[in-house]
């Protein structure tokens, strides 16, 4: 990467506990080393950025959730949701908090409460909209919250873009003419023109931030993940999202691998599971890269162990490097059906065995198999067919499965 191009983004994402934010941070460590201007961000409301950076909570709370330098070339930023709300959301919170307060509740009570889901995500955005369009930072890296709540920030920008196309402007003009009639009979208030002005500047700043996102030259996703059933089942899940709403997944990273020089009856049969796990994982995600972790002999807490995390992980790769421009499956739907197409170069039709088992379609190329996790809806039918597209094989879905797994229709 050339200083002066798009700032680069990079997302850590995975279920909770399996390592995001220490990856995250040690991937911030090397990209500043090099010489990127750097910035670790964190989107999880319980944030732990300082923590793993060692640093001085107090600092933190001064900085009021702006981004501050903690070494050269290297910024982290946790948000504060209050200050937030001070910032962006003034208006729409004070009227969210309004309303639970007449109907009853405790005034401080009600002022929590209107702390509404997504205030944080939309806020978060807001900063990386602003960081890429003005070139702010050559790097920007997002600490991600456990895979449901990284899901929600992700789908914001198409939610929001849906209410103020077909809702807003209803609802604005809607609530002009009726304020007047509802204030006469009616105790509880209906939102101002500043609540609406308040929505619609905030929807302004946030212009262009979904192609930011879902363009793979600027932005990608890291799945983390350890070598552990239940934990490769939701990065499978993970990944199916990342790949719905058209974000690029460019690594897979297993973390916490026992390591070799381990010989101890007790760690023998995990040492044998995490063997297996990590040989599904490279099943699973082919040709997506992997990188694999060993388990440190302690906690990693600083910038040198995090500097020496990052050599595991990366060797002496760039860690901003874009590791794949394009995920190797993408759903979609064609004249009304739904159609999964998974890029295959170099094979013919003979070589592909295409079938489907519970919510997983099952690729046999060869000796190898590939699983793909189905989305919920596309899951309740079974493969009509499949077909070589140039490089692509596009598997089409229909016909009902009824309560026994057998297909109708």
């Amino acid at each position: 990467m050339i200083r002066g191009k798009k700032t680069r983004v990079i997302l850590f994402a995975g279920k909770g506990g399996v390592g995001k934010t220490s990856i995250a941070a040690a991937t911030g460590i090397s990209s500043a080393r090099i010489g990127y201007k750097t910035l670790v961000m964190s989107l999880d409301v319980a944030h732990s950025l300082s923590d793993i950076y060692d640093l001085n909570k107090g600092l933190m709370d001064k900085n009021k959730g702006e981004p501050i330098e903690v070494d050269q070339n290297l910024w982290i930023q946790e948000i504060d949701v209050q200050e937030e709300i001070q910032r962006n959301w003034k208006e729409v919170y004070q009227y969210i908090a309004t309303l639970f307060n007449i109907s009853g509740i405790d005034e401080v009570l009600a002022e929590e409460l209107a702390i509404m889901p997504g205030m944080e995500e939309v806020s978060s955005l807001l900063y990386i909209n602003r960081f890429v369009n003005e070139k702010v930072f050559d790097v920007v890296i997002l600490d991600c919250a456990p895979t449901g709540e990284s899901l929600r920030f992700i789908s914001i920008p198409t939610t929001l873009e849906w209410y103020m196309k077909k809702v807003f402007k209803v609802e604005r003009l809607f609530t002009k003419y009726a304020r007047p009639v509802v204030q006469r009979i009616y105790s509880v208030p209906l939102p101002d023109d500043d609540y609406f002005e308040s929505l619609r500047y905030l929807f302004e700043r946030l212009q262009g931030v979904e192609s930011l996102l879902t363009n793979p030259r600027i932005t990608s996703v890291r799945l983390v993940t350890n070598p552990e059933k239940i934990v490769i089942k939701e990065t499978q899940r993970a990944f199916m999202y990342f790949c719905l709403y058209g974000l690029c997944v460019d690594a897979i990273i297993i973390n916490r691998i026992l390591p070799e020089g381990i010989s101890d009856v007790h760690f023998d049969g995990w040492k044998g599971t995490q063997s297996r796990y990590i040989d599904l994982v490279e099943e699973y995600f082919s040709p997506v890269p992997i990188f694999k972790v060993g388990l440190f002999s302690n906690e990693i807490v600083g910038g040198e162990d995090l500097a020496q995390l990052s050599k595991m992980i990366y060797d002496n790769l760039d860690p901003a490097t874009r590791f794949s421009t394009e995920n190797p499956h993408k759903f979609t739907k064609i004249n009304g059906q739904y159609v999964i197409i998974v890029r295959l170069p170099f094979i013919t039709k003979e070589d592909v065995e295409v079938s489907k088992s519970d919510d997983e379609l099952i690729l046999r190329i060869g000796g190898f198999k590939r699983h793909i996790l189905l989305p919920r809806k596309v899951a309740h039918y079974n493969p009509l067919g499949a077909k070589l597209d140039g490089q692509n094989l596009v598997v089409t879905f229909g016909g009902e499965n009824d309560e026994k797994g057998n297909q109708k229709g």
